[in-house]
């Protein structure tokens, strides 16, 4: 995995991931960078990982692009098949990706869990499946509505991450991101307290190190993720095991996701 885990002081360097969804074409695509790019300066690249993960239509635009004027963004896709090859229509496997410069791939986005019935073995799976590739997993959880209204959304949060870690080496699981998005914050306006993102991410790291060890907890990067915005993300990020974020609509605004990314002048 080429994953950017650290930084030379050995503390994890925040990532801010910018999930396009099903927007932007791949002129689209261009100019959005572009624009990002131009935004962001070294000083803020240093500070702060920068991805995008644009739709499959527009990755090699978005490649082409990066590698051609030695941009410091990373990229991904937003899913990949859990099989290498064969007949899978639609599908696209890991090594595409890979053969695409690709540092990252989502597994188990909740939308992909909702609408596409993608169960914990599936995201399991397609998470697998990127680990074989070289690519860098951010395998997503988080819980619905009534879950947290029941107050059990700690133990649902960790059976999915169980299941999403099988078969997971630690040398593995301490370079991958792990993203906690609350479903019912995703897309609404809705957003966890500072305190709910940390309590949820503080267990996910608990139990990471139960299971992993107490080193792949401290290097495992998690993002928090639901309606991400530049006047709520500092306080999100003042949380102390919190290492990032997911970033939906405000991240198809360059503007917008350069503020989140600069995140610690918002706190000034």
């Amino acid at each position: 995995m080429k994953a950017r885990g650290s930084s030379r002081s050995g503390v994890r360097l925040p990532l801010m991931a910018g999930n396009w969804k099903m927007h932007m074409n791949h002129l689209e695509a261009i100019a959005l960078v572009q624009k990002l790019a131009f935004t962001l300066t070294d000083r803020d690249f240093d500070a702060v990982e920068v991805a995008v993960l644009p739709p499959f239509t527009a990755l090699r635009s978005v490649q082409t692009l990066i590698d051609g004027d030695k941009l410091r963004i990373s990229y991904g896709a937003q899913d990949l098949s859990p099989y290498g090859s064969g007949a899978y229509t639609g599908d696209v496997s890991g090594p595409m990706l890979a053969k695409l410069g690709c540092q990252y791939v989502l597994a188990g986005h909740s939308e992909r869990r909702q609408y596409h019935g993608e169960t914990d073995d599936v995201v399991n799976a397609k998470a697998l499946a990127a680990l074989r590739s070289g690519l860098t997993p951010i395998l997503c959880l988080g819980e619905p509505l009534e879950v947290r209204q029941a107050r059990q959304h700690l133990g649902h949060c960790m059976g999915q991450l169980d299941d999403g870690l099988k078969g997971f080496p630690d040398e593995a699981v301490a370079k991958m991101v792990i993203a906690y998005e609350p479903v019912w914050a995703i897309g609404t306006g809705e957003v966890a307290t500072p305190e709910d993102a940390q309590e949820t991410v503080a267990a996910i790291r608990s139990r990471v190190s139960e299971s992993h060890g107490a080193a792949t907890a401290a290097s495992v990067r998690i993002l928090y993720g639901g309606s991400v915005k530049p006047d709520n993300i500092a306080p999100i990020m003042a949380q102390p095991d919190v290492d990032g974020a997911l970033v939906g609509g405000a991240s198809l605004d360059a503007g917008q996701f350069a503020q989140i990314c600069r995140y610690r002048e918002l706190a000034a």
